[in-house]
């Protein structure tokens, strides 16, 4: 078979996600997080953006409706990373999660980028991210990529607010 390399300009669309109570993952997604509502499909299925896109992420009840969390011990989606533009929009987040008292399961600097982790009200898991300049990024003396899982500078972070 011949390699088959995808286009670089290639990008995930949206993630789609079952969840057991529409209401409540909106509440999470759009009121806490602060996603747009685009839509709503019935009472099963909505579809939430930034920016005015058609959906970012997608979330439905078709075949969940009631059901328990996701299981963590079992394949599945791991996280559902979200990139934010800046540094500070990242320290706002977390304010904005630290004021709701909304738990939080890790924060890590991995040298490309700076998360923090939670999780869904269906234990979903979600990733909270900003992206260092490219030209920032640790390189060994090869120029090979290090990327790496430090402790956050959570005190570095939120000073981005001041």
């Amino acid at each position: 078979m011949e390699a088959y390399k995808i286009p670089a300009e290639t990008r995930i669309g949206h993630v789609h996600l079952k969840v057991s109570d529409l209401q409540r993952s909106l509440d999470f997604y759009s009121g806490l997080l602060g996603f747009d509502l685009v839509m709503k499909y019935g009472t099963e299925a909505a579809f939430i953006s930034a920016g005015g896109y058609h959906h970012h992420i997608g979330l439905n009840t078709w075949h969940s409706k009631g059901s328990g969390p996701a299981p963590e011990r079992a394949p599945g989606l791991y996280h559902t990373a979200i990139l934010f533009p800046e540094r500070k929009d990242l320290a706002e987040i977390l304010q904005r999660l630290i004021d709701n008292k909304y738990p939080i399961t890790g924060m890590s600097d991995h040298g490309v980028s700076e998360a923090i982790y939670l999780d869904d009200p269906d234990h979903n898991g979600v990733e909270l991210y900003w992206d260092r300049p490219k030209d920032q990024w640790p390189v060994d003396e090869n120029g090979d990529l290090t990327m790496f899982t430090q402790r956050l500078d959570v005190h570095g972070l939120l000073a981005e607010l001041k």
